[in-house]
């Protein structure tokens, strides 16, 4: 009996022996062919991902200017050019001036006393090249300095 389990175990060993290789061979023959499978591009999928990626504001890289200079109605910057400045305050700079988010001032008239005295030429430099915590043109790199300057003299106007 002792020489039957002897023979078993050679047999079960040189069995496991067999498997273990043929798993390895498995893995390098299936890692070859993955290799060469050329993958396949969905017009869809890659539209959906460019969607998904692109920049909420109006960042364009070389290709994309490329192809907007090809279009034949080309937007003139960020609302398509307008210059309604309540327009412009209402989707821009009111999140920090109606609320005096990061230290903004709002539309109260002690609030710019100092900033009016340095002139308005100054506010228009401050709001085109940012200032303190304020982004350049409110984080709006898409706005014209023309649109910038008509919503700073509307909220210039609205101070009480």
């Amino acid at each position: 009996m002792n020489h039957e389990d002897g023979l078993f175990m050679k047999r079960f060993s040189m069995i496991i022996l067999v498997l273990v290789m043929f798993s390895i061979v498995l893995i390098f023959v299936a890692r070859y062919m993955h290799g060469q499978l050329v993958p396949a591009s969905h017009p869809v999928r890659d539209q959906m991902k460019l969607a998904r990626i692109e920049p909420p504001t109006g960042v364009y890289t070389d290709a994309q200017a490329a192809a907007s200079a090809s279009a034949v109605a080309q937007p003139k910057g960020a609302f398509d050019g307008s210059l309604d400045p309540q327009q412009i305050y209402s989707n821009v700079c009111a999140a920090c001036h109606t609320s005096g988010a990061a230290g903004a001032p709002m539309l109260q008239a002690d609030q710019w006393s100092d900033r009016i005295s340095k002139g308005t030429e100054a506010l228009y430099a401050s709001a085109i090249n940012g200032i303190g915590i304020m982004p350049a043109k409110g984080g709006r790199s898409d706005l014209s300095d023309e649109q910038v300057k008509v919503a700073v003299d509307w909220m210039l106007d609205q101070l009480d």
